[in-house]
Formats: structure tokens, C-alpha cells, sequence
């Protein structure tokens, strides 16, 4: 039997709920921003409006959030990491608000985010784990930038290298990548060097011509400011002033991985990113990207970024897909 609710339980809910409602204003100073900020056809604001559970509502140069006190809190902290987002690079996209709305539920939206600057644009970190490997990029010698897809691992590690280019302070960029689908033979591809190493190093294209303009990366890589450098190629190098990039290390054995990391040179700065569950090494084998996280955590100038499914920055799906396998791979014991 269900309990009846008491004479005036009802209003005093009500009440209740009443009270813990709450109605903030946002003032701003151009209403150009105020549009970048609601999105077009205002899909920024609903996407706040749904997650958060508020109403956003515009009048002039004036936004007003209305809801639960915290929720309406939690919405004026996530617009206002926009509004910095949006002075710092000149755009938003829904990535950039989904950031912004976990930022807030987390208590971390105020945080001042890692930037890179680039000839093309500037880039400005979505999240805190995005933030502290932008700084560990720019900082540190050597960094790794470990796990699940979508959490702008290789991205970040490009941009890095294109500002560090354009402004002097490293030669050139090398990138390098292992051609485990192929078994390091890349003979059997028609062209040149670069013709058959293109399809594994796509994502690195896609990442430089963000940062620099389609002619700036063909005429540097013309003069060799820019290299391509296939994993199996690189022994015996020694690799100065340069900012080196490792991607998908996951699929680097441990020999080569150990080949690679001593390649490094005076005035260098090298970026190791990878996926450790996605290795595509045939069953057994050892990845050295794994052993090499194992060996040189502590290792003076070294420093290791990790990331979850919870720091995913691509659709939100991404990040549940990757949190169902997490779950999936705690629960089922490696064979």
C-alpha cells in the first residue's frame, strides 16, 4: 500500500523545490559574442539547457540562466570558460562546450587551459588532462601521451611541434609511425619514400595543415623542415634539434622502441603517444611502448600523460565506447 501524502506535503515540496531555484545574468559587452557563445541556431545553448538542466534565456547583450541553484552555477561557470575560450582562439565548437559543461560539473572550468599557438590558429586545451600535457609538451624534453583514441594525444603533440617550428625553436619536425599492417616492408607500395609511408601517417597530415597552411607544410617538407621517417628506418640516427614525434608507439616492439628512444639529440624534444589497447602486435608480443612506461616512469626529464575514457574530447559516444571496454578489459583477464 502506498503512503498517502499528507494535507500540504505537496505545497511544502513545492516550496522546497522553489527555494533551491536560483536565476543568474550574464552581462557581455558584444553581442557578436554573445551569438558564438549560444552557437548557431543556438545548439551551444540547448546542449547547456540539456545537460545541465536550465533554461537559457537572451535579451540584448544579456543571458540569464534560470534552474536549481547549483545547475544554474554550473552553467554561468561552463559560459564563462567559453567566453575565455572564445577571446583566446576566436571559436568554439560542441567539443569546446562539452568540455566546458564537465569542467563545471567538476569544479574546474575556471582553470586557465594549456595553449599553443600557431601560425594558423591557436589552440587552447579542453579539459585539465589536455591542459597539463599541453604544458608537459612545451616544457619537458621527453613526454608520453598515453591512452584511448579521441583524447587529442596526436594532435596536441603536432600543434606542439608546429609552434616549436615556426618560432625557432626546434629545426624541423620528424615524424615517425610503425608500419605494423605492412610489417615494416614497405617495398611492395608503389612511389616514392613518402608515397608509401602516406597512408599510416594521414592523422599527422590532417594535424600539421590545422597548424600551418598546406603550402607552408609542402615547402618545408620539400626542404626537409619537415621529415617522414618510418620506424624501421631510424637506426643508427642521431636526431638534434628537432621535435620528434612517435605515433601509435603501442604497435613499436620493445627493440625498436629502445632504438628509438636513444635517437634523441641535443636540443630535441620527442613525443611518444599511444594506445596500449589497441596494440596491433601479433598475440604475445611484448609492446614496448608498455615496457618503456614500465621502465623510465620517474626517469628525470620524462614525464608521462595518461588519459581515460572520462578525457575523451570527440562525440560523447567515443567516450562511452571507450568506458564500456575499460569496464569490459577490467572484468576479462589477458590470455
Amino acid at each position: 500500500m502506498t503512503r498517502k501524502q499528507k494535507p500540504g506535503a505537496k505545497a511544502a515540496d513545492s516550496a522546497a523545490v522553489a527555494a533551491k531555484m536560483a536565476q543568474r545574468t550574464l552581462v557581455l559587452d558584444d553581442n557578436r559574442k554573445i551569438g558564438a557563445l549560444l552557437g548557431p541556431l543556438d545548439k551551444f545553448a540547448v546542449r547547456i539547457e540539456q545537460k545541465l538542466d536550465v533554461t537559457v534565456a537572451r535579451r540584448g547583450n544579456h543571458l540569464t540562466i534560470s534552474g536549481l541553484t547549483e545547475d544554474a552555477d554550473a552553467a554561468v561557470a561552463a559560459l564563462r570558460a567559453l567566453e575565455a575560450r572564445l577571446d583566446l582562439t576566436g571559436e568554439i565548437a560542441l567539443a569546446d562546450v562539452d568540455a566546458a559543461i564537465k569542467g563545471a560539473l567538476q569544479g574546474d572550468a575556471g582553470s586557465p587551459p594549456g595553449v599553443i599557438r600557431t601560425p594558423r590558429r591557436t589552440i587552447a586545451a579542453r579539459g585539465r588532462a589536455q591542459a597539463d600535457y599541453v604544458e608537459a609538451l612545451l616544457r619537458e624534453e621527453m613526454n608520453f601521451g598515453v591512452g584511448p583514441a579521441g583524447t587529442g594525444k596526436t594532435y596536441l603533440a603536432v600543434a606542439a611541434a608546429a609552434s616549436m617550428l615556426a618560432t625557432g625553436q626546434v629545426e624541423r619536425i620528424i615524424l615517425s609511425r610503425p608500419a605494423v599492417e605492412a610489417g615494416e616492408r614497405l617495398g611492395f607500395l608503389p612511389g616514392d619514400m613518402k608515397e608509401k609511408v602516406d597512408p599510416y601517417l594521414r592523422p599527422l597530415y590532417d594535424a600539421l595543415n590545422d597548424c600551418l597552411s598546406p603550402k607552408e607544410v609542402a615547402r618545408r617538407m620539400e626542404n626537409g623542415e619537415i621529415e617522414i621517417a618510418p620506424l624501421a628506418f631510424m637506426r643508427g640516427r642521431t636526431l638534434a634539434h628537432s621535435f620528434i614525434i612517435l605515433d601509435e608507439a603501442q604497435n613499436a616492439t620493445t627493440m625498436q622502441m629502445r632504438m628509438f628512444l636513444t635517437r634523441f639529440g641535443e636540443g630535441s624534444r620527442m613525443a611518444i603517444t599511444g594506445d596500449a589497447s589497441q596494440s596491433d602486435l601479433p598475440r604475445g608480443q611484448i609492446s614496448g611502448l608498455e615496457e618503456a612506461l614500465a621502465i623510465l616512469d620517474g626517469v628525470e626529464g620524462v614525464t608521462i600523460s595518461r588519459f581515460t575514457a572520462a578525457d575523451v574530447v570527440r562525440h560523447p559516444l567515443v567516450g562511452r565506447i571507450v568506458g564500456a571496454y575499460e569496464r569490459h578489459d577490467a572484468k576479462t583477464p589477458r590470455v
